[in-house]
């Protein structure tokens, strides 16, 4: 996703006025049968529209086209900056709009040219068109060039295809004409909201926020779940986690996200006066998988999200995943992160805009044992597991929730 600069957004104040927002949709829905091609897309415009409304930018008109809608509006390099968060937008560029007549695209491009190519730029013309023209794309790259080249001689401007400083680009349909200069690219997948519900089970850290967002992606709207350890933990924790939520919601406009506060600071006291220390951590996670298919059930979910990826922690090697897994009785427990190293996870944290929250200083969990077991035997966790209240804890648990709406309706 490319970032807005102060550069991009200082074209706004310049003399030329972009008319039209274009909106291109995600690669994988073009391939998608035309009656889900067509309801994504749907879904894709919804989503726009609530977007739009939620931070009050007022559009005047929407044309659909294949692949792409159109949007008539005052600010769309402002609004570009909101939409590069719409599932399934795979890329926006604020365009102006004239007619498909040859000499109408030459005299907007040159004035497209002339805010954005300084003295000695290289430059190169795009075009691509859909419909019937008394010219080729070639022709119009040839032609536009030549204009700028002698409109802005004084410039000494030079033509490079291959490496150039800005690019001026063309896209003809039929009857009208969309000139611009920037792309801004949009998270892609599906729309939010394609997929049914999934519990997330979110820490605060860096990796479950990534996770969370990679199924968004995929079309889920999310519930994050957040197990307060206190007092195992204090409340920088959970501080950090409810930002890292709402910084999710950001992503969900028009979903209100629901965020469960889960008290399992109790939970986890009764596990370490009955269980070895070195089983805390499964343990402990286990019961957590036992509370989110609760919160799944009663919220209708069809599944259950972690952060966790193979060898990350010592709770997750494989076969401490097998034994975690059989603790999931209802639903299934996806892993997005599985084969993810930590320098994917972070770079991935750093585009979505979570590593900064979730680096924050932070109360780690004290009942983490020195020495956790990495080769756990469920045998032995069962017998542990036989004398704790397990449907009690899960009950106290749920009764006992707090739940937060981080509403971005």
């Amino acid at each position: 996703m490319k970032k807005l600069s102060n550069l991009a957004l200082g074209i706004f104040l310049l003399p030329i006025k972009f008319d039209t927002l274009i909106i291109r949709f995600g690669g994988e829905i073009g391939i998608k049968s035309e009656w889900t091609r067509r309801s994504y897309e749907n879904l894709i415009l919804k989503n726009i529209k609530k977007t739009l409304t939620f931070y009050n930018i007022k559009p005047k008109e929407f044309l659909r086209h294949p692949g792409r809608i159109y949007i008539k509006m005052e600010k769309p390099l402002a609004a570009s900056e909101k939409l590069v968060k719409v599932f399934g937008i795979s890329s926006l560029s604020p365009a102006i709009e004239t007619t498909s007549d040859l000499g109408a695209i030459k005299k907007r491009s040159l004035e497209l040219a002339k805010e954005k190519l300084g003295e000695n730029s290289k430059f190169a013309v795009r075009c691509r068109r859909v419909g019937s023209h008394p010219y080729t794309s070639m022709d119009v790259c040839r032609e536009i060039g030549q204009a700028i080249l002698d409109g802005l001689a004084d410039r000494k401007l030079k033509v490079d295809l291959e490496n150039p400083d800005a690019e001026i680009q063309i896209e003809i349909r039929e009857d009208k004409a969309y000139i611009y200069s920037e792309v801004f690219y949009g998270p892609g997948g599906f729309p939010l909201g394609a997929q049914p519900k999934l519990v997330c089970l979110l820490s605060g850290g860096i990796d479950s926020p990534v996770a969370c967002w990679l199924v968004m992606k995929r079309g889920a709207p999310i519930i994050p779940i957040y197990f307060d350890n206190y007092p195992f933990t204090d409340e920088t924790t959970l501080k950090r986690a409810v930002a890292v939520a709402e910084k999710l919601a950001e992503w969900a406009i028009g979903y209100p996200m629901k965020f469960y506060i889960i008290p399992h600071g109790p939970n986890l006291i009764e596990i370490k006066e009955k269980g070895p220390e070195r089983l805390t951590c499964i343990l402990c996670k286990r019961m957590m998988y036992r509370i989110a298919e609760e919160v799944a059930r009663k919220e209708k979910a069809e599944g259950i999200v972690t952060g966790e990826s193979i060898g990350e922690q010592a709770s997750q090697t494989l076969w401490n995943l097998k034994v975690l897994n059989e603790a999931a009785k209802m639903y299934p427990v996806y892993r997005p992160l599985i084969g993810f190293d930590k320098v994917e996870t972070e770079r991935l944290s750093k585009k979505i805009g979570t590593f900064e929250v979730s680096t924050r200083k932070a109360m780690g969990c004290t009942a983490v044992p020195k020495r956790p077991a990495t080769r756990v035997k469920l045998k032995n966790i069962l017998e542990v597991e036989k004398t704790l209240d397990i449907d009690g804890m899960v009950r106290r648990s749920i009764r006992e929730a707090k739940i937060l709406t981080l509403s971005k309706k």
